[in-house]
C-alpha cells in the first residue's frame, strides 16, 4: 500500500479583507515536513513557510510568475505540529507581496517577496 504524503497544512478558512487576505491554517502532526526535523521537537522548516506562503499569493492574486526575490524574511517563533496559525497575504505594489504567520504563540515569520517582472 502506497503511504500518502501530506506535505500541505489543512484550510481552515480563507478570508478577503480591506488589506488583502487571511488564512486560517492547521498544521497536522503528521506533516511529513516533520520526520527527521527534529526528532525530539519537531519544527516547521523555513523554506517550508516560504514556500506555502509563495503558493498562498500565487492562488489568491492569480501569478504565474517566477519568484525574483525574498526580502526582509524573519522568522520569530518555531512553529510546531499541532498550531492553528493565521497566513495573512498583502499586495504592497506591482510584483511585490507580504507574508506573516501568527498565532496565540506570537508572530511565527515574515517577509516581502518579489515575482519577476512580465515582458
Amino acid at each position: 500500500m502506497t503511504k500518502l504524503i501530506k506535505t500541505q497544512p489543512q484550510l481552515l478558512k480563507c478570508e478577503q479583507t480591506e488589506q488583502g487576505y487571511q488564512l486560517s491554517l492547521f498544521v497536522p502532526k503528521d506533516l511529513d515536513y516533520f520526520n527527521g526535523h527534529f526528532k525530539d521537537g519537531p519544527i516547521l522548516a523555513g523554506v517550508v513557510q516560504l514556500d506555502w506562503a509563495v503558493a498562498a499569493i500565487c492562488k489568491q492574486y492569480n501569478i504565474q510568475l517566477a519568484v525574483k526575490n525574498v526580502e526582509v524574511l524573519k522568522f520569530q517563533v518555531v512553529i510546531t505540529p499541532g498550531l492553528t496559525m493565521v497566513l495573512a497575504i498583502e499586495q504592497k505594489a506591482l510584483n511585490k507581496y507580504v507574508f506573516s504567520y501568527r498565532s496565540a504563540k506570537g508572530q511565527h515569520a515574515s517577509g516581502r517577496i518579489v515575482f519577476e517582472s512580465v515582458v
